[in-house]
């Protein structure tokens, strides 16, 4: 295991004796600043041929991962399935043999050596490499078959981390580094969101990649980071200020009000409806939107004033981009509607306008995009089996909507784009008084495209044994508060170097990545999911 108190590199000296005067925040985010800014300036082109995209779903609230996926075995034979069925009680999910289970596609067929194939390795570090059968909550057959075809993998065990955990003693007795409000929603959203675990960063991993890739991979039509649910810490951009999260609704760009109808904006203003090219009605509201986008199109003395003038200004830019993109989208002939037919829920609708703008990407023309999806009702205090059940079958018809879309020929764009979830934490494997589950740690991510390596569970499916038992991960208590063995810096540097971010650039992205084993090369780490 690499631990950061084990040889500190000349790197490592000069940073920690730095932050000892100058404050490890605000060192830290300056010379990331200051790296993003070289590297952004250093980039070379890359054509729009080599598209690449990102959709992270971030599932609010934290996701019960124990339940997503979990051994199905007999208990009398099956380690896994007894420890499983010992801590989760009362919301334990059926096993094989159960009256109606397993239900049809949700066994996972997991790689078990035979006919010269590599056994999963995700059972080795806990378990002794004994592989459990294991399957998808019931809810979620989608999840199982995508799985069993090779389009998406399990990486298990994920958590934000400061530095390793080597054993649950040296936790207990504070001999390293926690995050800072672990069990905190909004500490830990951001954590996982920033990959930063112990002090406040100012910029998120996929606003730092994007930096990274900026002038190599982005037109100047549409920032390539687009989100669905609002301005989000992910996203947040600093070495290049011309990078700004462009916020959609599920219905598409948000026009100006006032000039049109919902289905056509501007056709009370503009001559042709669509844009100024044509010019202006001679109506008040023709006059109105003129006088109005040409105080807008002047230069301010005011930096302030000029820096929203310019906000407004690319927004409008944006947006007509946008709408160009998805009468693209229209013109693919795929009926985006059929598609998500069976994924109606919000989730689905704001994959289905992922989907809709990397189908017209043409229009666009960023070779590199980065969307954020959010979705809440994962913080089940109470009624776990059926309300968590409820968010896996909305997460499970989702991401295989997505699929089918960016599999249809008309498409054709699955093996360019990387989907993958975060949450705030996983939940106690031990139940409350109310059928329900706490706040706690480390939990398991979901990863799908055509470049993941699919069908195989990555990292170490934890130990499921509760408080001071051998061989227990539990953090604190006897109620399965996870210690992660895989950090978010990790976990999130694979998806990164996927989409374009090189070696030399990653301390970039992940300022703390050093202090953890390199998950390209050590290859005990098990994370060669893409």
């Amino acid at each position: 295991m690499n631990t950061p108190n084990r040889g500190l590199s000349r790197r490592a000296f000069i940073r920690q004796s730095a932050c000892a005067s100058l404050g490890i925040s605000a060192l830290v985010n300056s010379i990331t600043q200051l790296k993003l800014l070289g590297s952004a300036v250093a980039s070379t082109d890359v054509s729009t041929s080599d598209y690449k995209a990102l959709i992270c779903i971030f599932l609010a609230g934290g996701n019960d991962s124990a339940n997503m996926i979990f051994p199905i075995g007999d208990p009398a034979t099956d380690e896994v399935r007894a420890d499983y069925e010992a801590a989760r009680r009362d919301v334990a999910q059926p096993k094989l043999g159960d009256e109606g289970f397993p239900l049809e596609g949700t066994i996972l067929s997991l790689p078990n050596g035979e006919g010269g194939s590599q056994q999963t390795k995700a059972f080795d570090k806990h378990y002794a490499g004994q592989v459990p059968a294991m399957g998808v909550n019931p809810r979620a057959p989608e999840l199982a078959e995508m799985f069993n075809d090779g389009d998406l993998a399990f990486v298990c065990n994920v958590g934000s981390l400061v530095e390793p955990i080597i054993s649950r003693d040296a936790y207990i007795q504070k001999e390293v580094a926690r995050p800072k409000q672990l069990f905190s929603h909004s500490n830990q959203q951001k954590q996982w969101q920033t990959s930063i675990a112990d002090e406040a960063m100012q910029t998120g991993w996929g606003g730092r990649i994007a930096d990274l890739l900026h002038s190599s991979g982005s037109s100047d039509k549409v920032s390539m980071l687009v989100s669905m649910a609002g301005i989000n810490s992910f996203e947040i951009a600093g070495g290049n200020s011309n990078l700004s999260q462009y916020v959609m609704s599920t219905n598409g760009a948000e026009p100006y009000s006032g000039y049109g109808s919902s289905a056509s904006p501007y056709s009370n203003a503009y001559a042709n409806g669509v844009d100024a090219s044509s010019g202006y009605l001679q109506t008040d509201t023709g006059r109105r939107l003129a006088a109005f986008e040409g105080v807008m199109n002047n230069v301010q003395a005011n930096l302030m004033d000029e820096e929203y003038y310019k906000r407004v200004r690319s927004s409008r830019n944006y947006q007509a981009s946008v709408e160009a993109a998805l009468i693209a989208a229209s013109a693919t002939g795929v009926d985006f509607d059929e598609k998500f037919a069976n994924a109606n829920s919000s989730l689905g609708r704001q994959l289905k306008m992922v989907a809709k703008l990397i189908a017209g990407r043409q229009q666009i023309g960023n070779a590199r995009q980065i969307f954020f999806c959010r979705v809440g009702g994962y913080d089940n205090h109470s009624g776990l089996l059926e309300n968590h059940g409820n968010v896996m079958a909305e997460l499970s018809s989702s991401i295989a909507a997505l699929r089918d879309t960016l599999k249809d020929p008309a498409v054709d764009c699955f093996d360019s784009v990387t989907t993958f979830t975060s949450s705030d934490f996983s939940r106690t494997l031990n139940p409350n008084a109310s059928s329900g589950t706490d706040h706690a740690w480390a939990g398991h991510c979901i990863v799908m495209g055509g470049a993941v390596n699919g069908g195989d569970l990555y990292g170490h499916f934890p130990s499921l044994k509760l408080g001071d038992q051998e061989g227990s991960i539990d953090s604190h208590s006897s109620r399965g508060l996870l210690i992660p063995d895989v950090s978010v810096d990790q976990y999130s540097a694979v998806i990164a170097s996927w989409f374009g971010v090189e070696s030399t650039e990653m301390e970039t992205a992940f300022p703390y990545l050093y202090r953890f084993d390199d998950p390209f090369t050590v290859n005990e780490m098990n994370l060669k999911f893409l």
